[in-house]
Protein backbone atom coordinates (compact mmCIF):
# COMPACT_ATOMS: atom_id res chain seq x y z
CA UNK A 1 0.00 0.00 0.00
CA UNK A 2 1.47 3.35 -1.01
CA UNK A 3 1.84 6.20 1.45
CA UNK A 4 -0.41 8.47 -0.61
CA UNK A 5 -3.21 5.93 -0.75
CA UNK A 6 -2.97 5.23 2.95
CA UNK A 7 -3.09 8.92 3.86
CA UNK A 8 -6.08 9.51 1.59
CA UNK A 9 -8.16 7.26 3.80
CA UNK A 10 -7.23 9.00 7.06
CA UNK A 11 -10.27 11.17 7.51
CA UNK A 12 -9.49 14.38 9.41
CA UNK A 13 -5.88 13.17 9.78
CA UNK A 14 -7.06 10.10 11.64
CA UNK A 15 -4.28 7.84 12.84
CA UNK A 16 -5.10 4.21 13.41
CA UNK A 17 -4.44 2.96 16.94
CA UNK A 18 -1.93 0.19 17.41
CA UNK A 19 -3.81 -3.08 17.52
CA UNK A 20 -2.67 -6.17 19.35
CA UNK A 21 -4.14 -9.54 18.47
CA UNK A 22 -4.87 -11.85 21.41
CA UNK A 23 -2.26 -14.57 21.99
CA UNK A 24 0.41 -12.21 20.70
CA UNK A 25 0.26 -13.49 17.13
CA UNK A 26 0.97 -11.27 14.15
CA UNK A 27 -1.17 -13.03 11.56
CA UNK A 28 -4.96 -13.21 11.45
CA UNK A 29 -7.43 -15.01 9.19
CA UNK A 30 -9.97 -12.39 8.18
CA UNK A 31 -13.38 -13.58 7.00
CA UNK A 32 -14.68 -11.04 4.49
CA UNK A 33 -18.34 -10.61 3.62
CA UNK A 34 -17.59 -8.00 0.92
CA UNK A 35 -15.04 -5.39 -0.15
CA UNK A 36 -16.91 -2.36 1.28
CA UNK A 37 -16.96 -3.89 4.76
CA UNK A 38 -13.48 -5.40 4.83
CA UNK A 39 -11.56 -2.36 3.51
CA UNK A 40 -11.45 -0.49 6.84
CA UNK A 41 -10.28 -3.63 8.66
CA UNK A 42 -7.45 -4.17 6.21
CA UNK A 43 -6.13 -0.64 6.66
CA UNK A 44 -6.34 -0.88 10.45
CA UNK A 45 -4.50 -4.21 10.50
CA UNK A 46 -1.81 -3.16 8.06
CA UNK A 47 -1.20 0.06 10.02
CA UNK A 48 -0.39 -2.14 13.04
CA UNK A 49 2.00 -4.36 11.04
CA UNK A 50 -0.43 -7.26 11.35
CA UNK A 51 -0.59 -9.69 8.43
CA UNK A 52 -4.19 -10.34 7.38
CA UNK A 53 -5.17 -13.18 5.08
CA UNK A 54 -8.62 -12.58 3.60
CA UNK A 55 -11.00 -15.53 3.36
CA UNK A 56 -14.10 -15.25 1.19
CA UNK A 57 -16.76 -17.79 2.12
CA UNK A 58 -20.32 -16.55 1.71
CA UNK A 59 -22.66 -19.25 0.36
CA UNK A 60 -25.64 -17.12 1.42
CA UNK A 61 -25.18 -14.61 -1.41
CA UNK A 62 -27.84 -14.93 -4.10
CA UNK A 63 -28.08 -15.03 -7.09
CA UNK A 64 -24.82 -16.42 -8.46
CA UNK A 65 -24.19 -13.28 -10.51
CA UNK A 66 -24.32 -11.18 -7.31
CA UNK A 67 -21.97 -13.64 -5.60
CA UNK A 68 -19.44 -13.44 -8.44
CA UNK A 69 -19.48 -9.63 -8.45
CA UNK A 70 -18.92 -9.38 -4.69
CA UNK A 71 -16.18 -12.02 -4.80
CA UNK A 72 -14.39 -10.22 -7.65
CA UNK A 73 -14.54 -6.86 -5.80
CA UNK A 74 -13.19 -8.53 -2.68
CA UNK A 75 -10.22 -10.00 -4.56
CA UNK A 76 -9.57 -6.80 -6.50
CA UNK A 77 -9.22 -4.80 -3.31
CA UNK A 78 -7.12 -7.42 -1.51
CA UNK A 79 -4.79 -7.59 -4.52
CA UNK A 80 -4.45 -3.79 -4.56
CA UNK A 81 -3.07 -3.97 -1.02
CA UNK A 82 -0.91 -7.04 -1.74
CA UNK A 83 -2.97 -9.05 0.73
CA UNK A 84 -3.44 -12.77 0.11
CA UNK A 85 -7.03 -13.77 -0.60
CA UNK A 86 -8.45 -17.27 -0.12
CA UNK A 87 -11.61 -18.20 -2.05
CA UNK A 88 -13.64 -21.15 -0.74
CA UNK A 89 -16.50 -23.01 -2.37
CA UNK A 90 -19.85 -21.31 -3.01
CA UNK A 91 -21.64 -24.21 -1.24
CA UNK A 92 -25.08 -22.73 -1.89
CA UNK A 93 -27.06 -25.99 -1.61
CA UNK A 94 -25.75 -26.69 1.88
CA UNK A 95 -26.66 -23.15 2.92
CA UNK A 96 -30.28 -23.64 1.84
CA UNK A 97 -30.39 -26.91 3.81
CA UNK A 98 -29.10 -25.14 6.93
CA UNK A 99 -31.72 -22.37 6.82
CA UNK A 100 -34.69 -24.54 5.80
CA UNK A 101 -37.73 -23.59 7.86
CA UNK A 102 -36.32 -20.14 8.67
CA UNK A 103 -37.29 -18.45 5.42
CA UNK A 104 -39.53 -15.88 7.13
CA UNK A 105 -37.33 -15.09 10.09
CA UNK A 106 -36.65 -11.33 10.41
CA UNK A 107 -33.26 -9.75 9.85
CA UNK A 108 -31.05 -10.37 12.92
CA UNK A 109 -33.23 -13.39 13.76
CA UNK A 110 -32.53 -17.13 13.91
CA UNK A 111 -31.80 -17.43 10.20
CA UNK A 112 -28.95 -14.94 10.49
CA UNK A 113 -27.46 -16.89 13.42
CA UNK A 114 -27.55 -20.11 11.39
CA UNK A 115 -25.96 -18.27 8.45
CA UNK A 116 -23.17 -16.83 10.61
CA UNK A 117 -22.61 -20.23 12.21
CA UNK A 118 -22.10 -21.89 8.84
CA UNK A 119 -19.70 -19.24 7.55
CA UNK A 120 -17.67 -19.10 10.77
CA UNK A 121 -17.51 -22.88 11.17
CA UNK A 122 -15.92 -23.12 7.73
CA UNK A 123 -13.60 -20.21 8.50
CA UNK A 124 -12.52 -21.80 11.78
CA UNK A 125 -11.91 -25.13 10.04
CA UNK A 126 -9.70 -23.46 7.44
CA UNK A 127 -7.83 -21.67 10.23
CA UNK A 128 -7.33 -24.95 12.09
CA UNK A 129 -6.12 -26.77 8.98
CA UNK A 130 -3.73 -24.01 7.95
CA UNK A 131 -2.06 -23.00 11.20
CA UNK A 132 -3.99 -19.85 12.18
CA UNK A 133 -4.75 -19.40 15.86
CA UNK A 134 -6.98 -16.32 15.51
CA UNK A 135 -9.75 -15.37 13.09
CA UNK A 136 -12.14 -12.44 12.89
CA UNK A 137 -14.70 -11.07 10.43
CA UNK A 138 -15.78 -7.91 8.65
CA UNK A 139 -19.44 -8.76 9.34
CA UNK A 140 -19.38 -6.87 12.64
CA UNK A 141 -18.53 -3.48 11.16
CA UNK A 142 -21.94 -3.02 9.56
CA UNK A 143 -24.45 -1.07 11.64
CA UNK A 144 -27.19 -3.20 10.07
CA UNK A 145 -25.89 -6.28 11.89
CA UNK A 146 -26.20 -7.35 15.52
CA UNK A 147 -22.62 -7.20 16.83
CA UNK A 148 -23.38 -9.44 19.84
CA UNK A 149 -25.02 -12.02 17.59
CA UNK A 150 -21.99 -12.12 15.30
CA UNK A 151 -19.56 -12.33 18.22
CA UNK A 152 -21.49 -15.20 19.78
CA UNK A 153 -21.40 -17.16 16.50
CA UNK A 154 -17.69 -16.48 16.09
CA UNK A 155 -16.92 -17.73 19.58
CA UNK A 156 -18.99 -20.87 19.07
CA UNK A 157 -17.11 -21.70 15.88
CA UNK A 158 -13.73 -21.13 17.53
CA UNK A 159 -14.57 -23.51 20.37
CA UNK A 160 -14.84 -26.36 17.88
CA UNK A 161 -11.03 -26.41 17.66
CA UNK A 162 -8.35 -26.55 20.32
CA UNK A 163 -6.30 -23.36 20.80
CA UNK A 164 -8.52 -21.41 18.39
CA UNK A 165 -9.76 -17.88 19.16
CA UNK A 166 -12.31 -15.56 17.58
CA UNK A 167 -11.08 -11.97 17.89
CA UNK A 168 -14.04 -9.93 19.18
CA UNK A 169 -12.65 -6.51 18.26
CA UNK A 170 -15.40 -3.96 17.60
CA UNK A 171 -14.45 -2.48 14.23
CA UNK A 172 -17.29 0.06 14.39
CA UNK A 173 -15.82 2.09 17.23
CA UNK A 174 -13.82 5.28 16.79
CA UNK A 175 -15.45 6.04 13.45
CA UNK A 176 -14.82 2.69 11.80
CA UNK A 177 -18.23 2.56 10.14
CA UNK A 178 -17.83 6.13 8.83
CA UNK A 179 -14.42 5.37 7.33
CA UNK A 180 -15.84 2.20 5.81
CA UNK A 181 -18.32 4.32 3.84
CA UNK A 182 -15.66 6.85 2.82
CA UNK A 183 -13.24 4.18 1.62
CA UNK A 184 -16.02 2.51 -0.33
CA UNK A 185 -16.70 5.79 -2.16
CA UNK A 186 -13.03 6.41 -2.89
CA UNK A 187 -12.50 2.88 -4.17
CA UNK A 188 -15.71 3.05 -6.22
CA UNK A 189 -16.78 -0.34 -4.92
CA UNK A 190 -19.82 -2.09 -6.30
CA UNK A 191 -22.60 -1.07 -3.92
CA UNK A 192 -24.84 -4.00 -3.06
CA UNK A 193 -28.39 -3.06 -2.13
CA UNK A 194 -29.23 -5.92 0.25
CA UNK A 195 -27.49 -8.15 2.78
CA UNK A 196 -26.92 -11.03 0.41
CA UNK A 197 -29.38 -13.91 0.72
CA UNK A 198 -32.50 -14.45 -1.35
CA UNK A 199 -34.69 -13.74 1.68
CA UNK A 200 -33.05 -10.40 2.43
CA UNK A 201 -33.49 -9.53 -1.27
CA UNK A 202 -37.17 -10.44 -1.00
CA UNK A 203 -37.67 -8.30 2.11
CA UNK A 204 -35.67 -5.39 0.69
CA UNK A 205 -37.80 -5.41 -2.46
CA UNK A 206 -40.94 -5.37 -0.31
CA UNK A 207 -39.62 -2.39 1.63
CA UNK A 208 -38.93 -0.52 -1.59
Amino acid sequence: MTKDKNEAYHLANYQYPTLEIPLGVKKVLLHSCCAPCVAELLLALLASKIEPVVLFYNPNIHPRQEYDIRKAENKRHADSLSVRCVDLDYDRDNWFKRVKGLEYEPERGKRCSVCFDMRFERTALYAHENGYQVFTSSLGISRWKDFAQITNCGNKAAKRHENMLYWEYNWRKKGGSMRMVEISKQENFYQQEYCGCIFSLRDTNKHR
